[in-house]
């Protein structure tokens, strides 16, 4: 089953106060935060105003910034209160994933300028678990250890170009430049990346996770509304091509599988990709439609839209398709689309568009 993140946020926040509530008689304030600048009473702060900016985010439905507040401890907070507004900020995140509507994408800097319930529950998530971390290595207790399944929602959301490792746990503290893994570099510089969206006239292009990709590719809906007759087997077959991307550590967002949802009702209709980034200037692109969404010219404006920003990109010349000929419906899309004819051979015809 997909998660979509209000359940992981709770526990994530609950596993943090457990973990904290053994050192609450500790002097916050006088001790640095692991290897951040902070001291580990701004630390918990800084966690506490990320979980309320988030939930206000998602409430607002925020299109340009943050909502211009901030958060404090009033006079006199001990630990114990600390931990209690952690608690509340955190409920508050849970809520606002929880009553957000699937499509609804909220302002969030890294990288598109957006991100939805799902992307703002593992940034939240990723908080929780990074900072306390940093805050149990700064007061010396017990080294801290989240469950794997939440480090791994983290990983498979929002660093979808890391390739996994020994454990989740360990893999996020390095990707995160926390710790070290056998065989990769140190990490000195890192940014989580939300998913990307492109918009056409009736459909929404939804980069695909790695979550989503996995929860397909073994016959979920991926965390989307699709129409009766579900995801298609090329679709599915897509999925499990980028499931096997990600865990090669090649997974590119960007160039990789979009679901086409429409824009009028949330409706997931098909999926379309590329094969990967692109290789001397060229990339090459598929697709494949429900059967209730064909014949509406939806894979037409999709793959103009995609096409479009694709050939947008540096260094990009050339987009090409590879179509069965006996395909008639789909050659018909590459022609609608603007494709010209290139070479044909064992039954199949290539296709190019050139910008």
């Amino acid at each position: 089953m997909h998660a979509l993140g209000a359940e992981q946020v709770e526990e994530a926040v609950a596993h943090c106060v457990a973990a904290l509530e053994p050192v609450a008689d500790r002097d916050w304030a006088a001790v640095r935060a692991g290897r951040l600048e902070w001291d580990c009473r701004e630390t918990a702060l800084h966690l506490a105003e990320v979980l309320i900016g988030y939930a206000s985010q998602l409430a607002e439905r925020a299109t340009e910034g943050y909502a211009p507040f901030e958060l404090r401890f009033v006079d006199g907070t001990d630990n114990a209160g600390v931990l209690r507004v952690l608690r509340t900020t955190g409920a508050l995140l849970a809520a606002a994933v929880r009553t957000t509507p699937r499509a609804v994408r909220a302002f969030h800097p890294y990288p598109f300028r957006h991100a939805n319930r799902e992307g703002f529950a593992a940034m939240g998530v990723a908080e929780v678990l990074l900072h306390t971390h940093d805050i149990t290595e700064g007061l010396g207790g017990t080294p801290y250890e989240p469950p794997a399944e939440l480090a791994s929602f983290v990983l498979t959301r929002i660093f979808p170009e890391v390739r996994p490792g020994p454990t989740p746990w360990r893999t996020l503290l390095w990707a995160t430049g926390r710790g070290d893994l056998p065989g990769r570099e140190p990490v000195t510089g890192w940014r989580w990346s939300n998913n990307p969206v492109l918009r056409s006239e009736r459909l929404t292009l939804e980069g695909v996770t790695p979550a989503a990709a996995a929860d397909l590719a073994l016959g979920g809906d991926g965390g989307f509304d699709w129409v009766a007759s579900g995801p298609f087997e090329g679709t599915r077959e897509g999925a499990g091509m980028l499931v096997k991307q990600y865990e090669e550590g090649v997974f590119r967002p960007e160039w990789a599988m979009y679901v086409l949802v429409g824009r009028a009702d949330d409706r997931a209709v098909g999926a379309m990709g590329f094969h990967g980034p692109p290789v001397a200037g060229e990339v090459e692109i598929g697709y494949d439609l429900s059967v209730d969404a064909r014949g509406r010219g939806y894979a037409t404006e999709a793959l103009r839209t995609l096409s479009a920003w694709a050939l947008d990109q540096d260094g990009v010349h050339t987009v090409r398709a590879v179509v069965e000929d006996e395909n008639v419906p789909s050659r018909n899309v590459v022609a609608r689309a603007g494709f010209t004819e290139v070479s044909r051979q064992d039954g199949q015809i290539t296709y190019e568009l050139r910008g």
